[in-house]
């Protein structure tokens, strides 16, 4: 069966897909990266652009042996994997996009991006990566995958989490929205606050072959926050 390739967001990290292994792998090989300054991979320098990031997971991918894939990206991530669409269109089966946007320009989100620098800076990393985290659930800090989500958070690098703010607010990809050959998955919780209804409506209403997805009574991360529900429409999409 062809891969499927977990790309992870801002301050996450390949064990955040935890509670989809056994459900979005089953006989398919799944391959949930780190990127670099992230999770496991925290000990390299991340790039300060989004382009890197998704050649960052190109390459690894090509290092694997592993040339054709579907692709599913969360927040950061779906920008990757949108980037790494336009790099190399033609290596891509089925995408999904989950809870991310086509641009850095993340009107409403719960802070603006120089906020969270200035936060990050004042603050350090372990303090910021639970503030923040706990915008991603419905429930703040008192969900119950909190401390899970927390804890990778905190692995972040303070280089990382200074060099993803940048590449993402200044990186666009709106104009290939349009040429997104691949059959795509929009995936939303409705109560997400870093990327608001708008900004999905866009992917919606742009990329020509296109479902979409909302869950209800979830934020940001909406694949810990009802895992069961995500997983059964990430099958349903990917099955043939």
């Amino acid at each position: 069966m062809t891969p499927l390739v977990l790309v992870h967001g801002f301050m996450g990290g390949s064990a955040q897909w935890d509670l989809q292994r056994a459900y979005l792998g089953g006989d398919r090989p799944l391959i949930a990266v780190d990127l670099p300054g992230f999770g496991n991979n925290n000990h390299l320098d991340a790039p300060d652009t989004v382009e890197g990031f998704a050649r960052f997971v190109l390459d690894h991918l090509t290092g694997m042996n592993v040339d054709t894939f579907d692709l599913l990206g969360h927040s950061m991530g779906g920008m990757i994997v949108q980037e790494m669409v336009a790099l190399a269109p033609q290596r891509v089966g089925k995408l999904v996009l989950y809870g991310t946007a086509s641009s850095g320009n993340l009107s409403g989100r719960f802070e603006t991006f120089e906020q969270s620098r200035q936060r990050v800076k004042a603050d350090g990393v372990t303090s910021t990566a639970r503030r923040i985290s706990a915008t991603w659930f419905r429930d703040y800090e008192k969900a119950e995958q909190f401390e899970n989500c927390a804890g990778l958070a905190e692995r972040s690098s303070l280089q990382s989490l200074k060099a993803g703010l940048d590449a993402m607010e200044v990186w666009t990809r709106t104009d290939n929205l349009n040429h997104i050959a691949a059959p795509t998955l929009i995936v939303w919780g409705e109560c997400d606050r870093t990327y608001r209804w708008p900004q999905v409506e866009q992917l919606w209403t742009t990329i020509p072959q296109v479902s979409l997805a909302v869950m209800p009574g979830c934020s940001h991360a909406a694949h810990m926050e009802k895992a069961d529900l995500f997983n059964a429409i990430v099958v349903d999409f990917l099955t043939p």
